[in-house]
């Protein structure tokens, strides 16, 4: 029988979730059980902190979102803010609001998803707070990291003749998320038993239910280097990010379609459902890949680096900013990607 939260209460919950946590960072000096976390950083190590919120029906939707994945991806969307400012994630605090139709259970699967991901990239759950919900489950995550004062690399750093590259592929989680919505619409109504067949399909699924943050990216990049001029994640589509580089750095800048990778599951599922791949890899975010810029002199070692697509280069700002497509037409980059508040 599933355990009902009032049993166990705010403290007690919290108690149970986070036992037996042990801490994987000297600086953690105390995490879960007092007013607030103690961190110890050194002098040349500056903090770095970032948060999301997900609210169910405007972020996730339980029909088809294991909470174990949730948790884990709850954790990696912070993780990836942090290494997009070539940081080190290190702690996370994490909010929960909950309404009654979750029980001990369920909050166990999602906090089992959170604890792997803290696991997998050697982060430590420090504290949080848990209250009711009306609407449905609500995360906040917090995440605190560490960054070499001359290493942190912000979004207003590109120059003319920087080099943009990307890390991994583009528009595969956004596909995930129209095969995952297709097959709810599908089987809506017709009962627990009948089940979607997502053989040859599964790269797709796992980008949009259990992304990875591009930490072996930052570390390549630190092996061989290289300090991007600018950089930051792709959560809201290539061309949303892309022009937040230009408008801080006062730049323009050109990308080139042909250039744009793309995985071959990507554009099968595309074409079954008659979209224009490169608009999903343009629009289509989520994909918690790494965008960034570097300088020309950097081309023969970031070329070198597997995993990373050279797509362009930064030019002056009069030029704005444009996609050069496969016959050599010029269209101008507009943000038309993930915006929650539309």
């Amino acid at each position: 029988m599933p355990t009902e939260i009032s049993t166990l209460g705010e403290f007690g919950l919290i108690r149970h979730l986070t036992e037996n946590i042990t801490f994987q960072n000297k600086s953690t000096l105390y995490g879960v059980g007092d007013d607030a976390a103690v961190l110890s950083y050194s002098d040349n190590q500056q903090i770095l902190v970032t948060t999301d919120l997900l609210l169910e029906g405007v972020h996730f939707d339980l029909t088809y979102v294991p909470l174990k994945h949730l948790g884990y991806k709850a954790a990696v969307v912070n993780f990836s803010d942090i290494y997009a400012m070539n940081g080190t994630p290190r702690q996370i605090t994490v909010s929960l609001g909950i309404s009654k139709r979750f029980c001990i259970e369920d909050m166990e699967m999602l906090y089992a998803g959170i604890r792997l991901a803290c696991e997998d990239y050697g982060v430590d759950i420090v504290g949080g707070d848990t209250t009711s919900s009306l609407t449905g489950l609500t995360i906040s995550i917090t995440c605190i990291g560490e960054g070499e004062k001359d290493k942190i690399v912000y979004r207003n750093g590109a120059k003319e003749s920087d080099l943009i590259c990307v890390s991994g592929n583009l528009g595969a989680a956004y596909m995930g998320l129209q095969l995952l919505e297709r097959e709810k619409l599908a089987l809506a109504g017709k009962g627990d038993d009948i089940q979607p067949d997502f053989s040859g399909k599964e790269y797709i699924l796992e980008r949009q239910l259990k992304p990875e943050a591009r930490r072996d990216i930052i570390i390549k990049l630190r092996e061989a280097g290289i300090q991007p001029t600018a950089m930051m994640d792709i959560s809201d589509g290539l061309s949303s990010e892309l022009l937040h580089i230009c408008k801080q750095s006062n730049v323009g800048c050109r990308i080139y379609e042909e250039h744009i990778p793309l995985d071959y599951q990507t554009a099968v599922m595309a074409e079954e459902l008659n979209m224009n791949v490169t608009t999903c890899a343009l629009n289509g975010g989520e994909d918690y890949e790494l965008l960034f810029t570097v300088p020309i002199a950097d081309y023969d070692k970031v070329s070198q680096i597997e995993g990373i697509r050279l797509i362009g280069h930064i030019t002056a700002p009069d030029l704005g900013c444009a996609m050069i497509d496969r016959d050599g037409q010029e269209f101008e980059l507009k943000a038309q990607g993930w915006n929650p508040l539309k």
